[in-house]
């Protein structure tokens, strides 16, 4: 068996490059199986790393970085069979293991994960680009990107580049035009945003779907209609809370294995926190499309395959 570590240089506060290689040279000393270590260079590196080390007999890959670096390697092991992988949590942004709760701590232990055990997991192609997560368009996906416009403004900067882009977002209009279709629902006219969710949480902690399952053979998905301008701020807590019950006639949860989504004019998708641009976009499921390493003493995991197995 063959461990790559694969280390983002620029996720959290300092590259933890160093302390990677140290901690895993550490643990692989007694151990008869080889580990590899590799520093990102460009966005999508992560995935052609994974890909090019695929060549052996059984790859376990160790995304160190946050949820972009995580997708990135997923996008690299989704349908290979002998290649499995996990987030080892460095970034800022670790939304995706959020829904494992206390035991979100143990991706931050490289012992438990190299000790792991291996499971099938659901991930989303959307036009083409996996998705580990959550994907969305709409007001969220355009406040998210644009956050990057205002954050490298030196007298704007950190968390205030995000209250930067909601304002000016919401200035412009919470909503656009959009056609929507699948999972059972039909629908054209104004929305405010569309969330589409693999797993749990996303945007810094928000949980739309608290529902979501990754191993269920389902994406939760939520739609929300034209909200009026001065009710806004208080849908916000309620979408973020995962309370869309207390607000039917603006949000309307589905479930399914397939949507599509067109626009009025290119527009952004959010996809595990990356954007790509279109004036459409396709999502659908792939059951246990990728292997995912679940730490070693981990009990929320078997809840989550547990609740999968009751229902079906």
């Amino acid at each position: 068996m063959k461990h790559l570590f694969i280390v983002n240089p620029a996720a959290g506060k300092k590259s933890c490059s160093a302390e990677v290689y140290a901690r895993a040279a550490g643990i692989f000393t007694n151990r008869n199986d080889e580990f590899d270590f590799y520093v990102t260079k460009a966005p999508m590196d992560a995935a052609d790393a994974v890909r090019r080390a695929a060549g052996v007999e059984e790859l376990r890959v160790y995304s160190c970085g946050g949820d972009g670096t995580y997708n990135e390697c997923v996008c690299g092991a989704a349908g290979l069979k002998n290649v499995a992988v996990t987030p080892y949590a460095t970034g800022t942004g670790n939304d995706f293991i959020r829904m494992f709760g206390a035991e979100q701590s143990l991706f931050r232990d490289m012992d438990a994960l190299v000790n792991g055990t291996v499971h099938p997991m659901d991930v989303m192609d959307c036009n083409g680009r996996i998705c580990a997560n959550i994907a969305s368009v709409g007001f969220d996906a355009r406040v998210g990107t644009d956050v990057h416009k205002y954050s490298v403004i030196p007298v704007i900067g950190g968390a205030a580049g995000y209250v930067a882009s909601l304002a000016v977002n919401f200035a412009k209009g919470l909503h656009r035009p959009m056609r929507i279709s699948g999972c059972g629902y039909t629908g054209e006219g104004k929305y405010t945003m569309v969330c589409i969710c693999n797993g749990r949480y996303y945007g810094g902690g928000f949980n739309p779907m608290p529902e979501a399952n990754p191993c269920d053979g389902v994406m939760n998905i939520l739609v929300v209609g034209e909200i009026p301008r001065a009710r806004a701020a208080g849908l916000v807590l309620t979408y973020a809370r995962g309370q869309y019950r207390k607000m039917p006639q603006y949000m309307t949860p589905l479930s399914g294995t397939e949507i599509s989504i067109a626009f009025d004019r290119e527009s952004v998708v959010n996809i595990d926190g990356e954007a790509i641009f279109s004036t459409d976009v396709h999502i659908k499921l792939i059951p246990g499309g990728v292997n995912f390493i679940a730490p070693r003493g981990m009990t929320s995991f078997d809840r989550l395959v547990r609740a999968e197995t009751c229902n079906k």
